[in-house]
């Protein structure tokens, strides 16, 4: 059954320092890439994805999937849910035309723009309003370059819907990609590519300018390399990829979401308290437990082992810390900085503007709601903090933006969040689990 929400939640606050051990569901962002890789990877048993995200983002995954061809099967309903492959071998994608609605999962987007190139036939790509105003054409251009396709932007601005008519998509040469808005258009690039070439031969992409998000990149290629495949970064801004052969996992599993953690890490800073997050640690493959350490230099203390990662606040002073590769998290730390000594300075993350939201506008706005001064810039913000107070707060149906401002009402009352349900797009739970940290 889906999950129903108010039109507006009103925060309780904290009547003592948090001190919990929690759980957050899967990855969203590694669960998105492991259906793209088992969908596309040749297997000879069956597959199941254990710990998948259940989210929006996912179900449009994996409904987007289903509509090109492949046997997909979630059991969400599971103690511990997962998604199911049988086996079957399969073309690189079955079906040779459908009309994908991706709601606003900038993942399905990005990674199935790419992977349909390596089909035959036509494929159309669109999404919700906010969707069609995201970038996507560096993508189309380095899609162009392949033999056999054409990949444009339906109404001309560079942004969805897409569409991509392809006769089995050839490299003749390196591909040459601009990733300065998205790493998405990298990911999505790197995992369609072994079937850009008809012989099996390495496929090199190359970045011209920018990349952002790196630790997203690493994850892909950490999680290709899981699944048999070459793929290396041979310089600064190349990579080679190149099929091995057959990848034969009974069961992945993903790991919970880094991006999710930082909610109650942020959480242990604000209140003075402790959180444990279960399952993470810096090995994780996800560049977002990093975020720990900005807590870190913040005045928190951080202890991690094989079992999970726990913050323990403490007076928090503010940092200026450049946030490119754990971008996700800026909005989490936009939320700590309000209750730190001294300003707070986020730089180098122009490209969230070109997510669910302009995400440095949307924060500089709602953090002036509680009295903070902000100055915003066109590549982060400074955050000073002053005397707070209660304000209804407004997501634009931005998830983390819900999320992240959330904690703000945990010291501080009167904090009500318009649109609470915009966090089913990666953590349909999340207010249940935050309800958690006040205790019985």
């Amino acid at each position: 059954m889906s999950q129903t929400y108010p039109s507006q939640l009103e925060i309780a606050p904290l009547t003592k320092p948090v001190s919990a051990t929690v759980s957050v569901p899967g990855s969203k962002s590694i669960t998105n890439r492991a259906l793209v890789l088992a969908a596309l990877t040749k297997m000879d048993v069956a597959l199941s994805l254990v710990g998948a995200l259940k989210s929006e983002d996912t179900e449009v995954m994996v409904n987007a999937l289903q509509l090109l061809g492949y046997n997909v099967e979630p059991r969400w309903d599971e103690p511990e849910p997962y998604i199911f492959f049988p086996f079957q071998q399969r073309a690189p994608v079955p079906a040779k035309s459908a009309d994908l609605f991706v709601a606003n999962s900038g993942t399905t987007m990005r990674f199935l723009t790419a992977m349909v190139a390596a089909g035959e036939g036509r494929y159309r790509l669109d999404g919700v309003p906010r969707m069609r105003e995201r970038p996507i054409q560096d993508l189309l251009d380095a899609l162009n370059q392949l033999q056999g396709v054409r990949a444009y932007s339906e109404s001309g601005n560079g942004c969805p819907p897409v569409v991509i008519e392809s006769s089995g998509a050839r490299a003749a040469g390196p591909i040459v990609v601009r990733a300065g808005t998205s790493s998405q258009f990298l990911s999505g690039l790197l995992m369609a590519a072994p079937y850009f070439t008809d012989d099996e031969q390495p496929v090199a992409i190359e970045v011209e300018g920018e990349l952002v998000s790196e630790p997203y990149v690493e994850m892909t290629l950490a999680m290709m390399r899981q699944w048999d495949y070459g793929a290396t970064r041979a310089g600064p801004n190349r990579f080679i990829v190149q099929y091995n052969g057959q990848h034969n996992p009974s069961s992945y599993a993903i790991e919970p979401d880094a991006s999710a953690a930082s909610y109650f890490w942020a959480a242990a800073a604000i209140s003075g308290g402790r959180v444990t997050v279960r399952g993470l640690n810096r090995t994780s493959l996800q560049g977002d437990v990093r975020f720990v350490e900005v807590l870190q230099q913040m005045g928190c203390r951080v202890e991690e082992c094989d079992a999970g990662t726990t913050v323990f606040g403490g007076p928090l002073r503010g940092v200026d810390v450049d946030m490119n590769d754990i971008s996700d998290t800026v909005m989490t730390l936009g939320a700590v900085a309000l209750f730190a000594e001294g300003p707070t300075s986020v730089r180098n993350v122009a490209h969230i503007r070109h997510k669910e939201t302009d995400r440095i506008a949307a924060l500089a706005t709602e953090l002036r709601k509680f009295g903070a001064e902000v100055e915003e810039r066109a590549d982060g913000l400074t955050i000073v903090p002053k005397p707070l107070w209660g304000a209804a707060i407004d997501t634009y149906n931005d998830h983390r933006m819900a999320m992240s401002l959330a904690l703000v009402g945990l010291k501080v009352p009167g904090v009500v969040i318009r649109n609470p349900g915009c966090v089913a797009k990666t953590y349909p739970g999340f207010w249940q689990d935050l309800s958690v940290l006040s205790g019985p």
